[in-house]
């Protein structure tokens, strides 16, 4: 599985607060570029947000893949996010979101961008693992059950 190559530990969060869908994409962006200092946390925020005005990442089923190209990033880099309360992310099922995998690649990184949402969307697509995902107790279990191969 692709995951676990691009998610950390680190980038594994659980009981993130966002009022809204732009508070989150924030807060990624600033996540992201304290991990990877070469990446411009206003840059990539206007970037996720550039790629949200192109249609939503929201999923449906309280799944969001916000999702971009940055020439700063040295890598794909994902951070999973489980959030403290559900937010409206403009889904195509208009329900709330809960579960944000937030995915940031190189500029160039075309086949892997894709073969990356590709499992992604494989993995929340999954009626098992949303529910593993969301009755676990702690990040430890979060993680394992994102990154699982």
């Amino acid at each position: 599985m692709i995951i676990h190559r691009i998610l950390t530990p680190e980038r594994t969060l659980d009981g993130v607060h966002g009022a809204s869908k732009k508070k989150i994409l924030e807060f990624i962006a600033e996540r992201i570029s304290s991990e990877a200092p070469e990446i411009n946390a206003k840059e990539l925020f206007e970037a996720l947000v550039a790629r949200e005005r192109l249609g939503t990442t929201g999923l449906g089923d309280g799944v969001a893949i916000p999702h971009c190209r940055c020439k700063a990033c040295p890598e794909p880099i994902g951070l999973f996010i489980r959030l403290a309360e559900p937010v409206d992310f403009d889904a195509v099922d208009r329900e709330p979101v809960d579960l944000v995998f937030a995915l940031i690649v190189p500029e160039g990184e075309n086949q892997e961008h894709l073969e990356i949402l590709r499992a992604l969307a494989g993995r929340f697509h999954s009626a098992l693992t949303l529910q593993k995902i969301r009755s676990a107790t702690n990040t430890t279990m979060l993680y394992r059950t994102m990154s699982e191969q």
